[in-house]
């Protein structure tokens, strides 16, 4: 009868253990998948800000509209990248 209740406990403990060391790998997947969503959406909203800077340039080169105007245009540009990148975020928009 020990050697029976020795052998349960023995692989009741390696269950465990298995158990145990699955839950510790779920919470570190879902932290990397978060963490290149925010890589995502940053990479969008940086690259918005970049396009919009160089808008702006180019709508003052071209002497087109007023500065207020090209400032205007960059802003609008500005807050479509920041759209964007909230929808990288949510999962909305491919990244």
């Amino acid at each position: 009868m020990n050697k029976l209740n020795s052998s349960f406990w023995s692989i009741a403990m390696a269950v465990a253990i298995a158990s145990g060391s699955v839950m510790v790998v779920t919470p570190a997947s879902a932290a990397t998948d978060n963490a290149q969503e925010r890589r995502g959406a940053r990479d969008t909203k940086q690259d918005s800000r970049q396009g919009a800077r160089e808008d702006k340039v180019d709508c003052k080169r071209a002497n087109e509209q007023s500065n207020a105007a090209c400032r205007q245009d960059k802003r609008s540009a500005k807050q479509e990248g920041r759209q964007d990148s909230r929808d990288v975020r949510s999962g909305a928009a491919p990244k």
